[in-house]
């Protein structure tokens, strides 16, 4: 059984335990050699930022770390049992950016990153170079080797003190402002230009299943589908598409969706994020077949299978049934 899921940040490495776990593999660490089921997560690189000569990846060392064992629980992304030295240190040469703090050891994986990157290998194979260490249990492709960097366009008062409108770096944007500034568009530079990642196009077409994790649906699931080909390959693939709703009682489960939903013109709601990712059957770049939403909630989707069940992701065995139902409602018999 081949699972493909799209995935980005902290809520999509958690659902990954699940679908691993609802696969019957184990949620962390490789996946038993004996079992057919695959599963390969196409992961958000859109956030990817350069910080301090480094290249940094935070979905895909979400991903890994969380699936490997070593992130950090409480706060579910970085390394676990962290010290940030080389933060305090750049802190006091007052070296910008100072409102991102990198880890000391999760600077050994930028510093790995960034060499590699520098000698012409492409991100695909850095990325698979890295996880021979942390060995996942899951393929983890970028949705491009192409740099595709999401920018959010503000408003700030000018040096007149007239409102002035700038582009900055989505992480600036989330993380020193978190997401406060009013956002008039969210884009995702570079993507009309770039190339699915290697193995991208070929693992949506040969899936059983392709799930949306309850990622952010505009700059995590909406920068992936934002690639040329991918969405195409959705659209054609013979496999059911099932998304999970990030979305319950009209609020993010996690994060900050709802700034970025707001900046497209979508509410926060499972039944508009639903309608924004669209039916294959009904609409003309839709890519759902199935929706899952969380229970006692409504939404109308023509053309879209939904089901409501608990979509709080409390623990693995937690996941594991919503990863099991999303399977079902994609046609896949467990």
């Amino acid at each position: 059984m081949k699972v493909v899921v799209l995935v980005g940040g902290v809520g999509g490495a958690r659902f990954l335990l699940g679908v691993k776990a609802a696969l019957g593999l184990p949620p962390v660490g490789p996946s038993d050699d004996r079992t057919d089921a695959e599963i390969t997560a196409v992961v958000n690189t859109g956030d990817d930022v350069w910080l301090h000569g480094l290249r940094v990846c935070p979905d895909l060392d979400t991903c890994m770390y969380t699936l490997g064992g070593g992130i950090d629980p409480g706060r579910g992304w970085g390394r676990a049992e962290e010290t940030w030295t080389v933060k305090e240190e750049l802190a006091a040469y007052g070296a910008d950016p100072t409102w991102f703090g990198l880890g000391d050891r999760d600077i050994a994986t930028h510093l790995v990153r960034s060499r590699m990157l520098r000698a012409g290998y492409p991100l695909s194979d850095v990325t698979e170079a890295l996880c021979d260490r942390w060995r996942p249990g899951v393929r983890l492709l970028p949705m491009t080797d192409d740099r595709v960097e999401t920018h959010v366009v503000v408003e700030e008062p000018g040096q007149d003190g007239e409102p002035e409108r700038k582009a900055i770096h989505f992480q600036e944007w989330w993380v020193r402002h978190h997401a406060e500034l009013p956002a008039h568009s969210i884009v995702p530079v570079g993507a009309e230009e770039a190339t699915p990642g290697p193995g991208v196009l070929e693992a949506v077409e040969q899936a059983d299943a392709v799930l949306f994790a309850p990622s952010n649906p505009v700059v995590s699931i909406g920068t992936v589908l934002s690639v040329p080909g991918l969405r195409e390959a959705i659209r054609k693939t013979a496999a059911g598409v099932v998304g999970v709703s990030p979305i319950i009682g009209g609020r993010p489960v996690r994060g900050m969706a709802d700034a970025c939903l707001t900046a497209i013109g979508v509410a926060t709601s499972a039944e508009a994020v639903g309608r924004h990712y669209g039916s294959r059957s009904t609409t003309q770049d839709g890519v759902l077949d199935g929706w899952l939403i969380a229970e006692n909630e409504n939404v109308d989707l023509p053309g879209v299978r939904v089901r409501a069940i608990p979509l709080l992701m409390s623990d693995v065995d937690a996941t594991a049934r919503m990863a099991r139902t999303a399977l079902e409602l994609a046609g896949v018999t467990l």
